[in-house]
């Protein structure tokens, strides 16, 4: 059985060529674009090998991804991923704790919770509490200052046009995810929602809070509504409470994550680029990118 590996890099990088050497093998398909370089390789290679492959991306920072079976073949999928940090490259928390005077403080609670020295629902609470009395305008002002990583509009849009669909699952506010997904047509979606009386934020969470619990259980109940078979999903995050999803699906990409979610993915993206797992999972023909060869 033919093993199929995906690498990556930020830019043009001879690793690729010393890879190609190593695996004895062209390159079956690989594309560019300005951010990256990414290439298929499929044979029917080794364990030494192909751990040597690994060896060689990874020392050179790069993305290593042996695909598994099910996604070897075109077909729809699902794709789920976080948002704050991820998908966008701020965490909203921090945005709207900002006209509230406490960015510090919640800063510094939100990287903890990432790193997973802290209890999430715990800290959110905590982190939302210092959020009393900012203006409900705070949600627009915030969704207009957002700005989605290099990558993501153009990942929407080639699962889109892949027959794949994309949910978001957050730990941040749909007040301002809803919005998100508005603009790259995503219907799959859920975060945890603030309380609002009297036209202000009362420091409290709405219901129950969004947890890894519920990211995981989010990207199994979509599969099962959607009839994707649970070894054709992908999941996608940077923090500590997105680690259930991603050890569910049959990827889980850590994207420029926290050192425990690294450790644990399927495979690691240390650069910017979310489009690369497009091209990293066969879906290329859907992006603005040019062949590479070898």
């Amino acid at each position: 059985m033919s093993t199929h590996l995906a690498v990556a890099f930020a830019a043009a990088d001879p690793t690729l060529n010393s890879v190609a050497a190593v695996l004895g093998s062209d390159i079956t398909t690989g594309r560019s674009t300005d951010r990256w370089t990414a290439a298929r390789f499929v044979g029917d290679f080794d364990e030494d090998t192909v751990s040597t492959a690994r060896d060689l991306v990874t020392g050179a920072g790069g993305t290593f991804l042996v695909l598994p079976e099910a996604l070897t073949e075109p077909g729809p999928g699902l794709l789920v991923s976080d948002v704050d940090s991820t998908l966008i490259t701020a965490e909203v928390i921090e945005l709207i704790a900002e006209r509230a005077g406490t960015r510090a403080e919640v800063a510094a609670v939100t990287e903890r919770a990432m790193r997973g020295e802290l209890d999430f629902a715990a800290s959110l609470t905590q982190r939302v509490a210092t959020l009393a009395g900012v203006p409900e305008g705070v949600f627009a002002d915030v969704l207009q200052e957002v700005e989605f990583s290099p990558g993501a509009r153009e990942l929407a849009a080639c699962l889109h046009l892949s027959g794949w669909t994309f949910g978001l699952v957050s730990g941040g506010f749909t007040e301002v995810v809803s919005g998100l997904a508005d603009q790259l047509d995503i219907g799959h979606h859920l975060a945890n929602r603030l309380e609002v009386a009297d036209g202000v934020l009362t420091g409290r969470v709405l219901g129950d809070i969004v947890t890894a619990d519920t990211k995981a259980q989010m990207l199994r109940q979509w599969a099962d509504e959607l009839g994707i078979a649970p070894e054709r999903t992908v999941a996608v995050g940077d923090g500590a409470n997105d680690l259930v999803m991603m050890s569910q699906a049959a990827v889980g990409f850590a994207y420029r994550a926290k050192p425990i979610v690294a450790e644990q993915a399927t495979a690691r993206i240390d650069f910017p680029g979310l489009d690369v797992i497009g091209e990293l999972l066969g879906l290329g023909a859907h992006l603005d990118s040019s062949p590479v060869s070898r």
